[in-house]
């Protein structure tokens, strides 16, 4: 299945179904009298966010969704049917944007969660509700009324409790690879990962967390270098960020702050996540490296550094436990 993150749909609710001028003529009864009954009401369409899906690419194929319209009235007071309402299911996580794609309509960030979009058009009443003393034979009834339409962005934003940043070749897909079931891409030469990925990292039977992994930045990405900054915002919901460093890189130091002036330029408030800084690829290093490397890096970022291996996987439960630490402290605080 392939991933798609962004959708363009037109939306549209039902009409409302038209009153009726009617009068009742039965033999024997006098002075019938005006029974036409009112129109029925429009379809609604609903937004349905489920965990089922985990791409938007049912919305390349089909992208109009239109409800019916409401039932016409009928005599003896007859109420026209309303219509079936559409919903329409996404995956967790996506947000929901007029067509100027920055005016946010929903955001669908939990399991089951509905809106109304687009609002189905009340039926006109018939000719029964405009009887008076004055006025016994009305032959006024009313159209239905209009449903809502609209053009609207869809853009999904995977829910996940940390997030992978980092350049190219940093080691995330490995590190993805070997702390949880997901397969990435993985390869002995230089390539980037072209559509996030996700994995659960499960500790034991009562904890776990979903790790995220997205495409790697280089230099400019805020500015469409690449990929760009598109997929950044799969990690905005993230508790924490793991940013990797490729340790057998002399530049590390400037790696890491290319990185982070990449992050500040897309979003202040994703620059400012909490962030574990990985030493990675140690494995490749001798002990003297490894030692001035995590020194220069604590000492620009002021946190301290945590040694990893993928390939050897050295390290990595200690990474794992501390992270986990991290995301439970996290959903703590929003109870």
């Amino acid at each position: 299945m392939k991933f798609l993150d962004q959708a363009k749909i037109y939306v549209r609710s039902g009409d409302g179904g038209d009153g009726v001028v009617a009068f009742r003529r039965e033999k024997y009864i006098e002075f019938g009298g005006p029974d036409g009954g009112d129109g029925g009401r429009g379809g609604h369409i609903y937004f349905r966010a489920v965990p089922s899906l985990n791409t938007l690419i049912d919305f390349r194929y089909t992208q109009h969704f239109r409800a019916r319209k409401g039932g016409n009235g009928a005599g003896s007071n007859r109420t026209g049917a309303g219509a079936d309402d559409v919903i329409i299911d996404v995956p967790i996580g996506t947000q929901i944007f007029d067509e100027d794609r920055e005016t946010l309509l929903a955001d669908l960030d939990e399991e089951n969660k509905t809106v109304l979009l687009c609002q189905g058009g009340d039926g006109g009443l018939g000719n029964a509700h405009y009887k008076s003393s004055t006025n016994r034979a009305p032959r006024r009834a009313d159209k239905g009324f209009p449903g809502e339409e609209r053009w609207v962005w869809l853009r999904l934003k995977l829910i996940a409790d940390v997030g992978l940043v980092g350049l190219p070749n940093a080691g995330k897909s490995t590190l993805l690879s070997v702390a949880s079931r997901a397969r990435p891409k993985i390869a002995d030469y230089p390539f980037t990962t072209l559509h996030p990925q996700l994995g659960v990292v499960r500790l034991n039977a009562m904890e776990e967390f979903v790790i995220a992994d997205i495409p790697g930045l280089i230099e400019g990405a805020s500015e469409g270098t690449g990929l760009g900054d598109r997929f950044l915002g799969h990690v905005e919901r993230c508790a924490v960020l793991i940013h990797l460093v490729d340790g057998t890189d002399e530049n590390c130091v400037q790696n890491w702050k290319l990185i982070r002036k990449e992050l500040k330029a897309y979003d202040e408030g994703l620059a400012a996540k909490p962030e574990i800084l990985v030493l990675n690829k140690c494995d490749a290093l001798l002990p003297e490296e490894i030692e001035e490397r995590k020194a220069a890096l604590e000492a620009a970022s002021g946190t301290e550094v945590h040694l990893l291996s993928g390939v050897s996987r050295d390290g990595l439960p200690e990474l794992l436990r501390h992270l986990q630490d991290r995301v439970t402290a996290s959903r703590n605080e929003g109870l």
